[in-house]
């Protein structure tokens, strides 16, 4: 891998591989053993989560012209939500293939696990607009180091590097934005 694309966003590494495909493998090599965990958890075997993350890793690929990153939409959250439907299609396929085999009764099981899944993404859906609603009141500063911090998930070193601070002043502010976050979740909730 070269070096500038380890530094690319996922966004941006899924559009240049549209033009270029072998650039897929960025994205494969930093979601990969993730993907795995999860299709593993859901699936409960190794050979059943490999073959849901390939799956999994040809949608996002066959569909990624239709991803554009807006506000609330980051490409991990629509990668994994891929992966889960993927993991519950195959999890599916094969409760009703061992019902066949077997006569055993349908497993709600995974139906609770999928409406709890969908439920927790609405919940981050409107968590995420809350607190997008909150940065935005915070001064443009500090909203932006916010928003590079918790948002974009990057290190303080790039930060600083990004923002030619210190790392104490980095702590400092974000340390102050987040006493200001607190203040206005408050009046928030006073007012409702």
């Amino acid at each position: 891998m070269a070096f500038g694309e380890q530094n690319l966003k996922d966004e941006e590494v899924l559009a240049a591989a549209l033009e270029k495909p072998a650039l897929f493998k960025v994205l494969v090599d930093r979601y990969e053993e993730p993907f795995l965990r999860k299709a593993t958890s859901i699936l409960k075997q190794r050979e059943e989560a490999e073959d849901a993350v390939q799956e999994a890793f040809v949608k996002i690929y066959m569909n990624g012209g239709k991803f554009k990153k807006l506000q609330d939409i980051e490409f991990k959250s629509w990668a994994y939500k891929i992966l889960v439907n993927a993991a519950i299609s195959r999890y599916r396929q094969l409760s009703k293939k061992r019902r066949i085999e077997s006569n055993e009764p349908l497993d709600l099981e995974l139906t609770a696990e999928h409406n709890n899944l969908t439920e927790n993404m609405a919940l981050e859906k409107e968590t995420k607009s809350v607190a997008h609603d909150l940065i935005s009141r915070l001064p443009k500063p500090l909203a932006r180091l916010v928003s590079l911090y918790y948002i974009e998930d990057k290190s303080y070193k790039e930060i600083v590097k990004q923002e030619s601070i210190t790392i104490p002043a980095l702590k400092m502010k974000l340390f102050r934005a987040k006493k200001l976050l607190k203040n206005l979740a408050q009046e928030e909730n006073e007012n409702k």
